[in-house]
């Protein structure tokens, strides 16, 4: 038997990380069992769904590296793979659950179905469908089509059975069928629920495993009875959990960044994010933690997945992502930091010259291990470039009133000046024998000589940033600096 596995999202907005971790775990278990991994759209929602979503979703799957066999865009047997072009193959299905009695046609109107719930409300009942339009005699239809009542399409639920899901994360669970009610499957639109058309569509593509959020879990009752009355062989289900924040409620949009191109924005690497994102639930062996998607490939498996909820720790991305960071050429880094000095004004013209270019990188070789993630960039370049000296900080102002900083400033400046250009060579040259003619030590230089340069008593190491303003830059703020003393 191949392994097949899918992700469907809704396209009704960006791919959020939950969505994201379904998408590799599946990707992940097809890859690891030589499988198969499909990519299909339930769009059946038409007020909320749209192209671009899908779109917006497809290539955050292809940013994160996440490629599949089958669906949207790439084709295969089974297609179409968007729902609302499958309706032809949703309707063979219900005519032959209406045929069987396993559905019936419902009439009930909104504030019928409103007021049945808000009375088992009021007993304390969990609310449900109590089947009115169960066994409509014809005469009863017709009076209700001549009313001009579209009816919707209800599933025959079973009553006094247990449904069994022996789920390959959460073990065996089970429901009670009296605890559902006869649910829709086809609205009166004629567009079929989620519930019904997952279980063609997952028959009709052959899918083995079914691994989706435990937001699902309540749904699979239904669609297992759904299988059972038209005769098809289930998939095997696994129910990941959800993912939390560090106060232990849903992740949600309160919480910050949800979606995944709010990272790729911020300047996040996709490999750091999908290592992180691989975590939330899935337990590795061993102690590491730092995977390439190969290495992911060949350990996933779905009895190191955890059943208790994950948790979205942003410090733990941050980290991961700075060693992603510290990994990547120089080269791949001036172009991902690029756009970044563009948003702050700088370097805007299409084609870079050679000294443009070898000055972003010695900028992006001298900040790099000081990035959680890339746009962090920006709070750095206006302290290496410009005339402009930035607001001093409190501290800096404090460490600019001790008695050696005068005479340091000024002897440090005329150093500069007898220099045609800077170099990290240079600036080590030029401080040395200002240690020397001062008889000062490394700390009463470096601390004043930074905040002369850049108001800030801390920051990336001050050869380079000397090397980085260029001689021009480095003699003005210095002048600045010197009349506020």
């Amino acid at each position: 038997m191949t392994v097949k596995v899918r992700f469907a999202p809704s396209p009704t907005g960006p791919l959020h990380i939950g969505g994201a971790r379904s998408a590799l775990f599946n990707y992940l278990y097809a890859r690891r069992n030589d499988g198969v991994f499909i990519v299909r759209s339930e769009d059946t929602d038409l007020e909320r769904s749209s192209r671009e979503s899908e779109h917006n979703i497809l290539e955050a799957l292809r940013w994160l590296g996440i490629h599949w066999d089958e669906g949207i865009e790439v084709g295969g047997d089974n297609g179409p793979y968007r729902q609302t072009e499958r309706l032809d193959l949703y309707n063979k299905y219900t005519e032959k659950l209406l045929e069987q009695g396993t559905a019936y046609y419902c009439y009930c109107s909104e504030e019928e179905l409103e007021a049945e719930r808000q009375m088992l409300i009021a007993k304390g009942e969990t609310p449900r469908y109590l089947g009115r339009c169960r066994n409509l005699a014809g005469e009863e239809r017709r009076k209700f089509e001549e009313d001009g009542r579209k009816p919707v399409v209800r599933f025959r639920v079973p009553e006094g059975q247990r449904i069994i899901i022996p789920d390959l994360v959460r073990g065996e669970v089970v429901f009670e069928s009296d605890g559902i009610g006869d649910f829709v499957i086809v609205k009166s639109d004629g567009i079929p629920v989620y519930n019904y058309a997952v279980v063609i569509d997952d028959t009709t593509m052959a899918v083995t495993h079914v691994i989706r959020g435990e937001e699902h879990l309540s749904n699979t009752p239904r669609q297992i009875l759904i299988y059972e009355a038209l005769g098809l062989n289930k998939p095997e289900f696994a129910h990941i959990s959800l993912i939390l924040n560090t106060e232990g409620r849903k992740m949600s949009k309160r919480d910050g960044d949800t979606a995944v191109i709010d990272y790729q924005k911020k300047g996040y690497l996709p490999e750091a994010v999908v290592n992180f994102i691989v975590l939330m639930g899935w337990a590795p062996p061993g102690e590491q933690e730092i995977f390439t998607i190969d290495e992911l490939c060949a350990n996933f498996s779905l009895d190191r997945v955890s059943k208790s909820p994950a948790v979205f720790d942003i410090n733990k991305l941050n980290w991961i992502n700075s060693h992603y960071i510290k990994q990547a050429s120089l080269e791949r880094l001036v172009e991902l930091t690029l756009p970044y000095l563009q948003e702050e004004g700088l370097f805007k013209k299409e084609q870079l010259s050679e000294e443009e270019y070898r000055w972003i990188s010695t900028f992006v070789e001298t900040i790099a291990e000081k990035l959680d993630y890339l746009a962090q960039a920006k709070g750095y370049i206006h302290y290496v470039h410009g005339e402009e000296l930035p607001e001093l900080e409190e501290e800096a102002k404090e460490i600019l009133k001790e008695e050696q900083v005068p005479a340091l400033l000024e002897l440090f400046k005329d150093k500069i000046k007898s220099e045609d250009t800077l170099t990290v060579d240079v600036a080590k040259s030029i401080l040395k024998q200002v240690g020397k003619e001062l008889k000062l030590s490394g700390k009463q230089i470096f601390m004043p000589v930074r905040i002369a340069l850049t108001g800030q008593v801390h920051g990336p190491d001050l050869y380079r940033i000397i090397t980085l303003l260029g001689r021009e830059n480095a003699l003005k703020r210095l002048d600045k600096t010197i009349s506020m003393l």
